[in-house]
């Protein structure tokens, strides 16, 4: 199979289900940002310890069915991927709730950082808002699960807890942010 196909050389791109769209759509706008996610994951997977590999590992292939499922137009659409589930959210809050009991107790605003871990976390939490943000733009003009939207706002709580967790693991101090005056 080759890699290149040709037919997007003109400025759209097809969904899943052959429908063709701009690739300016929001739907590719969404499931791209996804993507780039899920490309931070992997690069955050070079800085975790080994027991915390197959966690975010399994986050990345969520993001994958994430990203087919809003390639999907239509909620009626047959889906040969695992779709986000209330148990995956539930699965997220355990972990954040892992992450608080571990790490100390927040009394400021922290400044992005820490480690090379932590601050490639940090941006990714940021590139998570901005696909919760885009989602939520195209669930305002065409369907989209809710779950989805619910699974990325857990995932940016448990990106932040992830990156201070790397912090800690590496002994190194968080910077408060305190307001100069």
């Amino acid at each position: 199979m080759k890699i290149y196909t040709k037919t997007g050389d003109k400025g759209e791109t097809s969904l899943i289900g052959g429908y063709r769209v701009s690739k300016s759509d929001l739907r590719i706008e969404s499931y791209g940002t996804v993507d780039e996610l899920n490309s931070w994951l992997g690069l955050i997977v070079e800085f975790l310890p080994q027991e915390r590999i197959e966690e975010v590992q399994s986050i990345q292939s969520l993001l994958f069915s994430m990203g087919a499922q809003l390639a999907s137009k239509s909620k009626e659409q047959k889906r040969p991927f695992p779709e986000v589930s209330t148990a995956d959210i539930k699965a997220l809050e355990a972990h954040i709730d892992a992450y608080e009991a571990l790490l100390p107790k927040m009394t400021h605003f922290i400044l992005p950082g820490g480690n090379k871990g932590a601050s490639h976390a940090h941006i990714a939490r940021c590139v998570c808002r901005r696909a919760e943000r885009i989602v939520v733009q195209l669930s305002r003009v065409d369907f989209v699960d809710n779950k989805l939207l619910v699974y990325l706002n857990r995932l940016s709580d448990y990106l932040f807890c992830l990156a201070r967790a790397l912090a800690f693991w590496d002994g190194k101090d968080e910077t408060k942010w305190i307001p100069s005056k």
